[in-house]
């Protein structure tokens, strides 16, 4: 790689934490004319707090005590009701009085430009690599499992996604460290590709891909281990590892750039079986097509990743080499739009090679993420 590499990489980071902090306010909204009569007259169009309110909600229909929803069951061999109270007492400490409220929004108090949990963890393992310059499973995890239970919380969330609080109640049951992932209905989700491009970009220049992939997928797999969505972690990396040499491949015109991009993301949309990606880019150019025929018609709006990996490709492919259009459009679809954002964010860097920098402008803890994403790119990502 070249120094386009690290413009290209500091472009993707960026990304990941504009993309995430702009759905914030409307995470989880699954009807977008709620986003438009909360934010009007054209919903999301700037860094917003969270409202006091969430119409779609189901927080407080969510297990305190493990992975999924509040039912009577099993945990670990115990009851749900007599198995520890993982929000409160393990992580999220001093946070569980936001949980089993009706309309309680996920992102509670959450300030305009502030990130969600997953965006944090994020954070934390760029933080990891600048540090220690190489990524090891043992050593992050130490470092999840030491910033997730840290009392008060070292991130302003109130909410923590099924695999966390499945996680840490297979912790706190005695588990090993780097065997504590638990398997949900959403265990398969959009949610657990949020850490994996600092990975990516740390590995991609010192290692063959495959050996990158592999090193990623173990990394999903600690969290979420699901064989479908391990395969698109697979797909993820190689587009990572294709969008950075197209960007930084100088002899390209912008026209042989663009039509290699659609491809790579034609051909990791297929990690999801039956997609055609092409052929839905194709009937776009030929008649007028909006976003929402595809993300929220055809896919899905919610998290599970056979629905929300084609609607990323599909977004990254119309609207990629415009950062702030990308992502204005994700937030205003709705639905799991925060971690969508998030990776969307990061691939619109690396197809355009550049940040929003007006959304990057109104990130709440911008002289922080700013130079953590340079120190990281200096250390981590190589110009050999």
């Amino acid at each position: 790689m070249d120094s386009d590499s690290h413009t290209a990489a500091r472009a993707a980071l960026l990304g990941l934490f504009t993309g995430d902090a702009l759905a914030m306010p409307v995470h989880w909204y699954y009807r977008p004319s709620d986003i438009v009569a909360g934010f009007p007259p054209r919903g999301i169009t700037r860094m917003e707090a969270a409202p006091a309110f969430h119409p779609s909600s189901i927080m407080s229909l969510h297990s305190t005590r493990t992975a999924g929803r509040a039912t009577r069951g099993q945990t670990s061999g115990r009851s749900a009701e007599n198995a520890p109270r993982i929000v409160g007492d393990v992580i999220l400490k001093g946070r569980a009085h936001h949980w089993g409220v009706a309309g309680t929004h996920y992102h509670h108090g959450m300030v305009a430009g502030e990130n969600t949990l997953n965006t944090w963890c994020a954070r934390w393992l760029i933080e990891h690599l600048t540090e220690v310059g190489r990524y090891r499973a043992a050593d992050w995890f130490e470092v999840y499992e030491q910033r997730m239970t840290a009392d008060p919380p070292a991130h302003p969330d109130v909410y923590a996604e099924s695999y966390h609080r499945g996680f840490f109640a297979n912790r706190a049951a005695g588990k090993p460290l780097l065997e504590c992932g638990v398997v949900s209905h959403d265990t398969p989700s959009m949610g657990a590709l949020v850490t994996v491009l600092p990975v990516a970009l740390a590995l991609l220049s010192k290692m063959p891909l495959t050996e990158v992939q592999t090193i990623c997928r173990q990394h999903v797999a600690v969290t979420h281990p699901d064989e479908q969505l391990l395969r698109v972690v697979d797909a993820y990396v190689a587009l990572i590892d294709s969008l950075l040499r197209i960007r930084c491949d100088n002899l390209l015109d912008d026209q042989a750039r663009a039509r290699l991009q659609r491809d790579a993301l034609v051909e990791a949309a297929s990690a999801i079986g039956g997609t055609r990606l092409d052929v839905l880019l194709d009937k776009a150019d030929k008649r007028p097509m909006g976003d929402a025929e595809v993300v929220g018609g055809r896919y899905s709006l919610a998290c599970y990743i056979d629905d929300s990996w084609p609607s990323v490709c599909w977004l990254a492919a119309r609207h990629g080499r415009d950062p702030d259009k990308a992502q204005l459009l994700n937030v205003n679809l709705g639905g799991e739009n925060a971690h969508r954002g998030a990776v969307l964010g990061g691939l619109c860097g690396l197809i355009s090679g550049r940040p929003s920098s007006a959304l990057v402008s109104q990130l709440h803890r911008q002289d922080e993420i700013e130079p953590l994403v340079d120190a990281f790119v200096e250390r981590c990502v190589s110009t050999a």
